[in-house]
């Protein structure tokens, strides 16, 4: 079984900016999946929707991308 990561925990791992917007958006439901880190310093923040079944990645400047396009890489 795969160890899931607490959101008091993935909460510390982003900026202010993410973490207001997260707050605003967890009175609606939403929740913080997952935080990667990518190449380059780049911090992916994942949160869900769970009426909408819908995922977006929270931008480090607090906005939400509802309709994110995620690359794939080959090694």
């Amino acid at each position: 079984m795969p160890h899931r990561t607490p959101a008091s925990a993935l909460k510390r791992e982003i900026n202010g900016a993410q973490l207001a917007t997260l707050n605003t958006l967890e009175r609606f439901g939403w929740d913080i999946k997952f935080v990667r880190r990518c190449a380059g310093g780049e911090t992916l923040v994942v949160l869900h929707d769970p009426d909408t079944r819908k995922y977006a990645v929270l931008q480090p400047d607090g906005e939400l991308d509802e309709n994110p396009v995620f690359e794939r890489f080959r090694s």
